[in-house]
């Protein structure tokens, strides 16, 4: 079990060396993503690697719909060349919304796409080779030896981690309260793995967290640092689907008691040992910053989550 943080920034040299003091306080884990015009998180993490020597570094997620799956797993080699053990690598289709402005992407059939990204990218890390065409892609390559590095995606709707569980080395959950998780995602999971006669993988949680005890204080941190995914399609889908109806115009007291571990640090310890408890097999939080001095708060947050680790890691 490991408790881990993710950690976007657009400049580089401040992610970078906020990875590095990360670690230093004690977090297990760090997962950075790729979104909009950001820098190139691998070249980011790569750069982390060779700053830091305990700390796990992933992706959440690289899209699928920029880079060729070899290419995928060529900077993925490298990552783990750089941190031996240490590295995940996490993919997704992402939204429509992003992938067709940004990278003039068709975006059609994310999940037979994932599929096909899947199964280049873990035939060729881990198989050794790959001999596949398919209706997206098209791979035919050999290792001189196999690398085992865990190939996740990310997962919304129980299709995804219906596929993640059949598929994929893990799934990575985005925005989605703990206990649809729990209700609607597990199960879709392991109806995946049972049906291609394998183990579950692990589900990695996303855990929004709040070092307060002001609930309005609490509301208004998610509804300015998190709150645009309720503007999203596809996750307006997902939250009508947890029961909490139109989330276009915000973000109810209800979904954010529900989305956000907040509180003292016990508080927050003891939801996310919870929702270890309940069947996350890691939890990926998710830093919603309250006052002006955000050095100081991301220090207390970096302090609770190597706490965190050690009781219930």
């Amino acid at each position: 079990m490991t408790v881990g943080v993710q950690l976007s920034n657009r400049d580089a040299r401040e992610l970078v060396e906020t990875i590095r003091r990360a670690e230093e306080l004690g977090v297990a884990a760090v997962w950075t993503p790729q979104g909009g015009v950001m820098p190139d998180t691998m070249l980011l993490l790569a750069a982390a690697a060779m700053i830091t020597s305990r700390i796990k570094l992933g992706t959440s997620i690289i899209p699928t719909w920029p880079r060729a799956p070899i290419l995928i797993a060529q900077q993925a080699m490298a990552m783990h060349a750089l941190a031996p053990g240490r590295f995940r690598l996490g993919i997704g289709p992402s939204t429509p919304a992003a992938m067709g402005p940004l990278y003039g992407a068709d975006y059609r059939k994310p999940l037979s796409q994932l599929r096909e990204y899947l199964t280049v990218i873990r035939s060729f890390l881990h198989d050794g080779a790959v001999d596949f065409k398919g209706e997206f892609v098209s791979a035919r390559v050999r290792l001189r030896e196999t690398i085992d590095i865990p190939v996740m995606a990310s997962a919304l709707r129980p299709g995804a981690f219906r596929l993640c569980g059949e598929a994929a080395d893990g799934a990575i959950s985005w925005m989605c309260p703990w206990d649809y998780l729990r209700d609607v995602a597990l199960p879709a999971l392991r109806e995946g793995a049972a049906a291609a006669d394998r183990e579950p993988p692990p589900l990695v949680a996303h855990v929004p967290i709040c070092l307060s005890s002001d609930r309005e204080a609490v509301r208004v941190a998610a509804q300015e640092q998190v709150g645009a995914y309720g503007s999203f399609p596809v996750y307006q889908a997902m939250f009508k689907a947890a029961g909490f109806g139109d989330v276009a115009e915000g973000f109810s007291d209800e979904l954010v008691a529900a989305l956000v571990a907040s509180g003292t640090d016990d508080e927050i310890i003891a939801r996310l040992a919870q929702i270890r408890r309940e069947g996350a097999a890691e939890i990926m939080t998710h830093i919603l910053f309250v006052g002006e001095d955000r050095a100081a708060y991301q220090d207390r947050a970096f302090e609770l989550l190597a706490r965190a680790q050690r009781e219930i890691g």
